[in-house]
């Protein structure tokens, strides 16, 4: 390839053999990508610190290197949550503006040490929770890209970056994912390191990934996490054995996110695998509340030493949550967290007699939300949150009014590898919505 290549066009696991191979350098990569910032950033404000010299330096260094490296010149946006030590870690708060940690956060350092190149920060809402960013959605410019990983979702959706970290407390992976018409991902909780992480409930924190296909985001999420890559995920035999799941927040789907649905699962069972119904039991109903209460409470108390010392510095809706926290009790926190661990024995329990790999369902309500004031509804990310359960958000469905919806793909926690397994099998058989160039040019 010459130097017109559209770098921006291909896989990460594309651009990572390119430079291993000598086909192209780490360096004209990270150029690509930073011209496809510097056209879309004055629109999209994806990026809370961008510094392209040092982009451009950490790309130098890959090529000088020579070392094969499975993310060599792959440009990587970190969530302006995690501790970078040459950019700036804001946390989408004021309290933070300049603060430069010494050291890495772990994802970042674990990625780093692949040969990716860390582009910027992408924004953040303030400290991961609801307070809008200024961050557009690639699809629509007047509506919003979702949150709390709004930055992280946007960039990958507009072709700048390849792949991105971002985290998940309620529904701030696959929410965005959904609005964004990206692949994205959240592990299984405690599968990736919190090290650097500004933490915000810490019975919930899991870390995320975005990327533009699974295989991307398979590469990324193991290698980002210091673990060895998943074990034959684009197998296509046998196919999967899924189960469209009704929750007790079934209601909140709007009715054309109910039809991509539908259509969504009458293609899943033409490609050849079977699709059961199935409903959690009463007992599950209370989830999304349980899951309220453990995230105010704990984020409360983590977020101490900014309540007592910069209130004045804290947005009235996280103010908000801290007034909930304050009031939430110690036996109601107990008395949630024995829910949510009641809950989780008892739907693996459930799903390993059912013989059901993956459960189905909407990845939000709906379609962005028109306007930048919310960050959109995390009720349908709540309760798989809450259970520690790996969820994919796959860009299958289309809304009434043209825009991406995910299909959000659920496994039981620890199964990641069957999640990942399915979510290939998916993307091979079925067509994912928003090419590249329908996107913001």
């Amino acid at each position: 390839m010459n130097r017109e290549t559209d770098f921006i066009d291909l896989t990460a696991r594309e651009i990572a053999a390119g430079v291993n191979d000598g086909r192209w350098s780490a360096e004209a990569v990270t150029r690509a990508f930073l011209d496809r910032c510097s056209a879309l950033e004055d629109r999209l404000r994806a990026w809370a610190a961008l510094d392209p010299d040092l982009a451009i330096e950490q790309a130098r260094a890959i090529d000088r290197d020579g070392r094969h490296k499975p993310l060599a010149g792959v440009p990587v946006g970190v969530k302006d949550i995690f501790a970078t030590a040459d950019l700036p870690t804001e946390y989408g708060s004021p309290i933070y503006t300049g603060n430069r940690p010494q050291v890495d956060a772990a994802c970042v350092a674990l990625s780093r040490a692949s040969g990716a190149v860390i582009l910027g920060k992408t924004a953040t809402t303030e400290f991961a929770a609801y307070n809008p960013t200024a961050t557009r959605n690639p699809h629509d410019l007047d509506r919003s890209p979702g949150g709390s990983s709004s930055g992280s979702a946007a960039a990958v959706a507009a072709g700048a970056a390849s792949v991105a970290i971002g985290t998940q407390t309620a529904g701030s992976v696959i929410r965005p994912a959904s609005y964004c018409g990206v692949v994205a991902y959240k592990p299984t909780f405690g599968y990736s390191p919190r090290a650097g992480l500004k933490p915000s409930a810490n019975s919930l924190d899991t870390l995320g990934y975005f990327a533009r296909n699974v295989g991307d985001v398979a590469l990324f999420s193991s290698l980002s996490s210091g673990r060895k890559p998943f074990p034959k995920y684009d197998d296509p035999d046998p196919a999967p054995r899924f189960a469209l799941c009704r929750t007790a927040e079934w209601s909140a789907m709007e009715s054309g996110t109910l039809e991509a649905l539908e259509t969504c699962v009458d293609a899943i069972r033409s490609a050849g695998a079977t699709v059961s119904d199935i409903s959690l039991p009463e007992t599950f109903s209370g989830l999304a509340d349980a899951h309220w209460t453990v995230m105010a409470y704990e984020t409360t108390r983590s977020l101490t030493w900014e309540r007592i010392n910069h209130p004045d510095l804290i947005s009235q809706k996280l103010h908000t949550i801290f007034e909930l926290g304050e009031s939430i009790s110690d036996e109601d926190y107990g008395k949630a967290r024995i829910l949510g661990s009641r809950c989780r024995s008892q739907l693996d329990e459930m799903l390993s007699k059912a013989e059901i790999d993956v459960l189905l369902g909407p990845a939000a309500p709906g379609e962005a939300p028109e306007g930048l004031e919310s960050t959109g509804d995390p009720i349908l990310n709540r309760v798989w949150t809450f259970l520690h359960m790996p969820c994919m958000s796959l860009p299958l469905l289309t809304g009434p009014a043209g825009l991406p919806l995910g299909l959000q793909a659920i496994a039981r926690s620890g199964r990641d590898w069957q999640l990942m397994r399915a979510a290939a099998w998916l993307e091979d058989r079925l067509p994912y919505r928003g090419a590249l160039d329908e996107r913001i040019a």
